[in-house]
């Protein structure tokens, strides 16, 4: 079997910016070895002495965002600036928890019986981490530092495609936290998963149901991010002018690019007529260019299989009914770019209907009334995060209550929030990141009882 290969390439000219092959086992096995022995120390430090740690790790971050930025601009091909916005966010990121931690993992004393009872909260060990391409710094961040704070030590295997900015940020990180790269070949990643003691996945459904099978039959804790496929509801009673605009943004943001975005646009036929040029008006002032340009809107996509993907999406909705309102075509030049592609009349006979589109296209779905906007909504596999657009707030709340995700958005696209957990039900997986909740997921609540 072919040993994978780690290769991180210009977006636009394809030229190889960095390359290395997968690490052998045993050298993995070694440093598995000793990272078990700094996770021990790491743990016993008081935790204010850990947060400490990942204080300064921000520091060191945040002065070397510009360049961890071009380089994500460079690999991924997001545009700069939201390159930079996930450096700024990772960096807020590690603050929070350094805030947040010395309270939620205090000893809590619990009246019982006992002369004393209490839950503590305690680390697992080390958290095997197998990441995706689409956001190298905020990924490893989001599940990390959490993981950190409690005591965990953290090992990531990242994207095959993404290495250049991995090395970069693993060598910001040096030897003061216990968290470091697993250059896995991708046939070792199962036999790593039962050299550890807890997962954290994101990535595509059919890879995160493998994965967790594998670390089910090892009982290995896991959260597993899977990607969504999220609704914009945009009901009657809807500020049509902002929801067209945001929906714009949420779709496009990122090339398209993201777990989060809004990908169903659902709209009653009360306000179909209204929405719609509203909407096209929007994804028509979206600038395709170089990402680096401070002009562009419209980043390319990561591979060639990629927007081969997308494409043949697009063409099998066309196939079937489907009629794309602008874009739908495969450019030329250089770059993987694809145009703001939004299409109508979707039917369940489409792939696009079911399927994660993971590019700038927007599935448009027209929904008798709101009942039936939220049947469309729930009449997906994914359950991630949706969005209600609505004057109404109380029968919006209503709305959102019959909604099958992990989060729903009132007037406003959905996005993460540092405060607020993160994650979904259904193929969008399971357990959550960020907040108090993200903190728990790796953690031993174990409980004390004294006569």
């Amino acid at each position: 079997m072919e040993q994978s290969v780690y290769r991180s390439t210009h977006i636009i000219s394809g030229k190889i910016l960095f390359e290395r092959p997968a690490q052998q086992w045993a050298e993995f096995e070694e440093n598995l070895q000793d990272l078990r022995c700094k996770q021990r120390n790491f743990a016993a430090l008081p935790v204010t002495v850990r947060t400490a740690l990942l204080l300064d790790f921000a520091e060191k971050l945040a002065a070397d965002r510009d360049r961890l930025a071009e380089m994500v601009c460079e690999e991924v091909g997001r545009c700069l600036r939201e390159c930079k916005a996930e450096l700024d966010k990772s960096v807020e990121l590690i603050r929070y928890y350094a805030r947040l931690a010395p309270e939620l993992l205090a000893h809590k004393t619990i009246a019982t019986q006992a002369s004393l009872s209490q839950v503590r909260f305690e680390p697992l060990g080390v958290v095997l981490a197998v990441m995706p391409w689409n956001y190298p710094v905020w990924q490893v961040s989001r599940f990390a530092v959490p993981a950190l704070c409690a005591g965990n030590a953290c090992v990531v295997k990242p994207a095959l495609t993404v290495a250049r900015v991995t090395e970069a940020l693993f060598e910001l990180v040096g030897g003061t936290l216990p968290l470091i790269p697993a250059w896995l070949d991708d046939a070792d990643v199962l036999h790593a998963i039962e050299q550890t003691d807890a997962m954290a996945f994101t990535g595509s459904a059919d890879t995160g149901r493998r994965l967790a099978a594998h670390a089910g039959m090892n009982l290995k804790k896991t959260v597993l991010e899977l990607g969504g496929s999220n609704a914009f509801i945009v009901m009657p009673d809807a500020d049509v002018a902002q929801a067209a605009k945001d929906a714009c943004y949420s779709r496009f943001r990122d090339a398209g690019q993201s777990c989060n975005a809004a990908k169903r646009i659902i709209v009653t036929e009360a306000v179909a007529d209204k929405f719609l040029p509203l909407f096209l008006a929007e994804c028509a002032k979206l600038k395709t260019g170089h990402p680096m340009d401070e002009e562009t809107t419209l980043a390319p996509l990561h591979r060639s299989d990629l927007r081969e993907r997308v494409h043949s999406q697009v063409q099998d909705a066309l196939a079937n009914g489907a009629k794309a309102l602008c874009g739908g075509f495969l450019p030329e030049g250089k770059g993987w770019f694809y145009p703001a592609t939004v299409l109508d009349g979707v039917t369940r006979s489409c792939r696009v209907y079911h399927e994660e589109v993971f590019g700038p296209v927007a599935v448009l779905l027209r929904a008798q009334d709101e009942e039936h906007a939220v049947r469309l909504a729930n009449d997906n596999p994914f359950g991630l995060g949706a969005s209600i657009y609505s004057e109404n707030v109380t029968k919006a709340w209503q709305y959102a209550e019959k909604l099958h995700t992990g989060a729903v958005f009132i007037n406003r696209h959905t996005s993460s929030d540092l405060r607020l957990p993160f994650g979904g039900v259904k193929d969008s997986g399971y357990g959550r990141e960020l907040s108090e909740f993200g903190l728990y997921e790796f953690v031993n609540v174990k409980a004390y009882w004294q006569r």
